[in-house]
């Protein structure tokens, strides 16, 4: 089941629980949390209950006990330790040592102190490195230490013993970094092992597709330059940090070492606000990283920069540009290499006059050079992995398959000098073609990953220009999408592209949406509508107020989670990472093997000298060092999950990891929520009843149910605003999860929701309602009902057809509301669905244990599709979460998978490409294993009358690679089942 933690699957709880006191404890809270419906939430965190709840003084003497769990050493307040998949709901009540109840006996016996605050009593974090009131080994002090408010997502990366014992917070930060020279697995695997073995480093997650880490560092024990230095050390890799917060601008500036020191003086990591952060990219050019809320991009140039400053050309971004380097280089290289092979060849094979010592001269400098400038640079990187990382990488067989060449030639050569010759003569024209045929596998590997990464990038859907409106409202100027700033207006033509996110202040079109949702049809827009990035406008001009920059628009959202996804690692990559690991050490015995045997054959079979037979089983021996090839193996998984994640982004379908691609051709029953699903969620209200005034009591529902985002409350304002109804004012209005909203007025209190909540579902005018199929809405003042409607939605045009496919492909399919029997029944009907697997009246508590119970009964993968109001547990608890998104913010969900439009094709989406996926990953590994075993047969010498020789064998990188890129690309234009639907 899904990963996630239950602080992130609960964060869209609402504060109807902020306010427990938290006192009286949340043990033996399975029922109930602090007055929370039932929902076990590890240790009762105030992830589940709100900002402010479980802030409590510690107490003494919960080292034998807490909450009724046995006897452990819990540390201040850790929960009993559970398994990150177990579900939430199997959790014990003894597992639920809150901070309300103490659990700071160790705070007393192991920090020394008095009575500490422990704030959110960290449930995974030693007394030493606890989040508040602790730091270092004198822990605690004297005196108790505040506890400052913290966001649930905090406590996922209190993983460090650091703290700011003034600020009582972990000093980490979160590190991006785009790295130079992945070419393989094993470069991935020397990068991870140097990267972890630096203790300041945490929640670490390399892609080799990507060319990127990142980490969570500890800044208080080392910066981020200091990182990068080590892995430049350690693993030879070059390391660039990405920013990530605030706004980038790349700026040629004359002298960018100077502006950089004016801007971070000496001894200091940092600059002031709004600029957050400034690198010199080259000579000229620096980037700016800024706070686009302080100050504009233009204003930014403006003021800090000399008038002949200049935006810089556009760089690739660092998903890209770092694979775009690497392939320049190798390029370079390549062809240099290449320059220097061909008089190496043409001495060696032309028919010209025999002077074997001239040519022998010439050809001993061309390789020298060759073997210096070009495979130079593969010693050191595989001396560092050996050494300070402990990895046997592809390098080393490189190196020592060249290296073997090379000399065995200088030898050669040496006794043809002297007078003395060897049967072979010397073969310099071996180790330069072995050479140049390893770059050209490389460069052509390097090329075609590239272009399959570039083919795939969301990223190329954002304008590079805008127009923007004068402050006036004069003639729109063309800008740089890059100087674009809060509060532009901007004019968008007809057939132009959208160049970022905004709202419609004037002017009517139709705008085409496909490349960045998925949806065929045009949408229209009007004033008040939204637009997004990437988007290509119809026939009509356009007035649009930009919502959000280029660096943070739907784009650039979609791009980042698709991101994201490339650094999770399916379960079959750790078996892929298994064996790359083993290979090379595997192929240095083959080719110990491989030498010993020819040696025999050579004196034994064939009766030649000593001397020949070495020489004839080093040519074999060389052949089986390079013609292996663990590069395949180790894309095989990378590089489909790459692919699969570009193609369903344009479907509309976001993986937020890479485990989903693997997981979801498993799944066997999807649960629906209904409302906002496989509804529309766009309620009409079709009957309404007053019970007294109906302008006092439609004033205060209004006053109750504004601002309120349910589809349910909001269609009932939306229909009482259409009336004018002027709202009145209420106080300490909440929202109660799954039942509605109340607040106070005049000393009553006043409450609207379904009416099981208010206990009034037995009253003859709510079941007239109720009998007619319809959503009911109640409203009471005090005791008294005073107003009801009904609401009813319409299904989304394709449910009828997904639910229908899933049927066909042997998929259950179930639906569950908190909409009352009616309307859901009504709803089941029409798709056919049976009454067993249809569920009404149900609480976001009621979703979870059904997806439990079909997970615990059938033991299958159990995929939840919901709308994200009330889904966020369900999401959680179902091995994959699908939510549906309306509107522009893709981003905020705790799902597994976006769908960036509401169309309910997207489940079908997700899993046709996961399916052809795994085949793709079978057939990459077959392929791999293939070629592996039949090239080093082929070059050990195993077959009579057919070899690989040495020159060639460097040829294998793209005979090996290519294949898998290539399939994997082949997903881009794969045919699915799912694009007839809908």
């Amino acid at each position: 089941m899904s990963t996630r933690s239950t602080d992130d699957a609960l964060a869209s709880r609402t504060s109807a629980d902020a306010s427990c006191d938290a006192s009286e404890a949340c043990c033996d809270q399975t029922e109930e949390c602090c007055g929370a419906e039932k929902d076990v939430v590890g240790s009762c965190s105030f992830s589940a209950l709100g900002a402010d709840a479980l802030v409590s003084k510690a107490t003494a003497g919960q080292t034998e006990k807490c909450c009724g769990a046995e006897k452990v050493d819990l540390g201040p307040c850790s929960s009993s330790p559970r398994s990150a998949d177990a579900p939430a709901s199997k959790v014990t009540p003894d597992a639920l040592c809150a901070a309300s109840t103490g659990c700071s006996g160790q705070t007393e016996k192991r920090c020394g102190t008095e009575e500490v605050d422990l704030g959110l009593c960290s449930s995974n974090t030693p007394c030493a490195s606890n989040l508040y009131g602790c730091s270092g080994s004198s822990c605690c002090g004297d005196a108790p230490s505040a506890a400052p408010h913290r966001e649930p997502s905090s406590l996922a990366v209190a993983k460090s013993s650091s703290v700011d014992v003034e600020k009582g917070t972990l000093v980490l930060e979160h590190v991006l970094l785009s790295v130079q020279g992945l070419t393989c697995a094993g470069c991935e695997s020397k990068l991870s092992r140097s990267l972890a073995s630096l203790p300041a480093v945490h929640n670490l997650q390399t892609s080799l597709v990507l060319s990127q880490a990142e980490f969570d560092l500890d800044e208080s024990a080392i910066t981020v330059d200091e990182v990068i230095r080590s892995v430049k050390r350690t693993a030879g890799f070059g390391c660039e940090r990405v920013a990530s917060k605030g706004q980038d601008l790349d700026v040629v500036v004359g002298d960018a070492a100077d502006f950089v020191n004016r801007m971070k003086p000496a001894g200091t990591r940092s600059c002031d606000p709004p600029i957050y952060d400034v690198v010199r990219l080259d000579k000229q050019t620096v980037r700016v990283t800024y706070d686009a809320k302080m100050i504009g991009a233009r204003d930014l140039l403006q003021t800090y920069f000399d008038p002949w400053a200049r935006v810089a050309p556009p760089r690739a971004h660092s998903a890209l540009g770092a694979g775009a380097s690497h392939v320049r280089k190798t390029a370079y290289m390549t062809t240099l290499s290449a320059i220097l092979t061909i008089p190496v060849l043409v001495l060696a094979w032309a028919p010209l006059v025999p002077r074997d010592i001239h040519y022998g001269a010439v050809s001993l400098a061309l390789a020298t050079i060759v073997q210096v400038v070009v495979a130079g640079p593969f010693y050191p990187s595989a001396l560092r992995s050996l050494v300070f990382t402990g990895v046997i990488e592809m390098d080393l067989l490189i190196v020592l398959s060249t290296t073997t060449a090379y000399v065995f030639s200088v030898v050669s050569f040496a006794y043809e000098v002297a007078g003395r010759p060897l049967s072979t003569g010397s073969f310099f024209e071996t180790s330069t073609l072995l050479v140049t045929l390893i770059m050209l596998g490389r460069l052509v590997s390097a090329v075609a990953r590239q272009k399959a990464v570039e083919s795939i990038s969301v990223r190329s859907l954002q304008s590079t220009t805008a127009l923007v409106m004068g402050p006036d409202g004069s003639e729109a100027s063309e800008v740089d999408a890059r100087l674009l700033q809060y509060g532009d207006v901007l004019k968008v033509a007809p057939e132009s592209c959208l160049p970022t996110d905004g709202t419609v202040l004037s002017g009517a079109s139709e705008v085409d949406e496909s490349l960045v949702t998925g949806e065929s049809r045009p949408v229209e827009k009007r004033a008040g509508s939204s637009v997004i990035a990437g988007s290509v406008n119809g026939s009509g001009a356009l007035i649009v107020r930009l919502t959000r920059l280029p660096g943070e628009n739907t784009i650039s959202e979609i791009a980042g989670m698709v991101d994201a996804a490339k650094f999770s690692k399916p379960k079959v990559q750790e078996l892929a990472d298994r064996v790359a690991g083993y290979f090379v050490p595997i192929v240095l015995a083959l080719t110990i093997v491989t030498f010993s045997i020819w040696v025999g054959v050579g004196m034994a079979v064939r009766e030649q000298s000593g001397a020949s037979a070495v020489v004839q089983a080093i040519t074999y021996a060389v052949s089986v060092l390079i013609v292996s090839c663990p590069c395949a193996i180790g894309l095989a998984v990378p590089m489909v999950v790459v692919i699969a994640g570009g193609v369903a982004a344009t479907r509309g379908v976001v993986f937020k990891s890479g485990q989903t691609i693997e997981v979801a051709r498993k799944v066997k029953h999807v649960v629906f929520d209904k409302t906002g699903t496989l509804t529309k969620g766009r309620l009409c209200v079709v009957a309404e009843l007053y019970l007294g005034s109906k302008e006092a009591s439609a004033a205060l529902v209004l006053g109750l149910t504004s601002g309120i985002k349910h589809p349910v409350s909001a269609a009932v304002a939306g229909h009482l605003v259409a009336q004018d109804i002027p709202p009145v004012g209420l106080e300490d209005v909440r929202t109660v999860t799954g039942s509605g909203v109340e607040g106070r007025r005049g000393g009553k209190t006043v409450r609207a929701g379904n009416c099981r909540w208010l206990g009034v579902e037995d009253l003859a005018p709510v079941k007239s309602l109720l009998s007619r199929g319809l959503t009911v809405f109640c409203a009471v003042h005090g005791d008294d009902l005073v107003a009801l409607y009904g609401l009813e939605d319409t299904l989304r045009p394709d449910a009828s057809a997904v639910v229908s496919e899933l049927g066909r492909r042997g998929i259950a399919v179930s639906m569950v509301s908190g909409d009352d029997a009616g309307p859901v029944s009504s709803t089941a009907a029409t798709l056919g669905l049976p009454a067993a697997r249809v569920r009404s009246r149900c609480s976001p508590a009621d979703k979870q244990r059904y997806v439990e119970d079909i997970m615990g009964r059938e033991g299958e993968v159990v995929m939840f599709c919901g709308d994200g109001t009330n889904d966020a547990v369900a999401l959680a608890q179902a091995g994959i979460g699908v939510h549906m998104n309306e509107g522009t913010d893709v981003a905020h969900s705790a799902a597994d998978v976006v769908l960036i439009r509401p169309f309910l094709r997207g489940v079908l989406v997700l899993i046709d490409v996961s399916r052809a996926s795994y085949h793709r990953i079978v057939f990459n590994f077959a392929w791999a294993f293939v070629y592996n075993s039949l090239a080093i047969l082929l070059a050990a010498g195993a077959f009579v009358n057919a070899r690989v020789p040495p020159q060639y064998a460097g040829l294998g990188e793209i005979v090996s690679v290519l294949p898998v890129i290539l399939i994997a690309l082949q997903l881009r234009w794969a045919r699915m089942a799912s694009d007839s639907i809908g």
